[in-house]
């Protein structure tokens, strides 16, 4: 019995799928999510989120938001997510690179957010390509 997994953004849909198995960082630590779980609802983190259907794995970027589990159902409500294939590994290493230099200049919140964006987009990526990217500790 597959659980249905969507996660939603403002702007789209970015992912309806049936899947066997759903991961993800709740506020309070990993969450693992298998049909039948009892229904729940947590706020995320921002992180990588991995779904995986038989031998097939799906990994987004989710910048925080909401999970919520019903039965056969599980929704991350997320303010932006993208899946791991779609990210332009380059762009995301130069955004990241970006906001280092503003981090290092200024110290602002904006550069932090934009610092922890960055690194989990190439997060995303590199779980897609079986490698782990150890974040930066938050401060």
């Amino acid at each position: 019995m597959p659980l249905t997994l969507d996660v939603i953004t403002p702007e789209r849909t970015v992912l309806s799928e049936e899947v066997d198995f759903v991961s993800a960082r709740a506020l309070e630590g990993e969450l693992g999510v298998l049909p039948g779980h009892a229904p729940l609802f947590t706020s995320l983190r921002s992180d990588v989120v991995v779904a995986r259907k038989g031998a097939d794995e799906m990994v987004l970027a989710v910048m925080g938001g909401f999970l919520e589990v019903a039965p056969g159902r599980v929704t991350v409500l997320t303010p932006a997510a993208e899946r791991a294939e779609d990210i332009d590994k380059l762009r995301a290493e130069e955004a990241r690179k970006r906001a280092e230099l503003e981090i290092d200049r200024t110290r602002t919140t904006e550069g932090e957010a934009a610092l922890a964006r960055a690194l989990i987009r190439l997060r995303a990526v590199e779980v897609l390509g079986g490698r782990r990217l150890k974040l930066r500790p938050q401060a």
